[in-house]
């Protein structure tokens, strides 16, 4: 998923969508260490991703304390 498709999910969704990616880094994690899964890349790819979702949960997190502020 791209970062400005990511923005347009609700809270909610990209909390489930975190969770399911920290499932899929385990098990790709171990899938690889047992050399089960050839594709390191996967790995990578998946780590990115979640670490987009969370910046999109702290921007909106940020955007939302600014606005209490004001």
């Amino acid at each position: 998923m791209h970062v400005k498709d990511l923005r347009q999910l609700t809270k909610a969704e990209l909390l489930k969508r975190a969770a399911e990616l920290r499932g899929n880094i385990r098990d790709l994690r171990f899938t690889i260490t047992t050399r089960q899964h050839a594709k390191v890349r996967d790995l990578r790819k998946a780590k990115k991703e979640l670490a987009q979702v969370l910046t999109v949960l702290k921007e909106a997190k940020t955007q939302e304390l600014t606005n209490k502020e004001s």
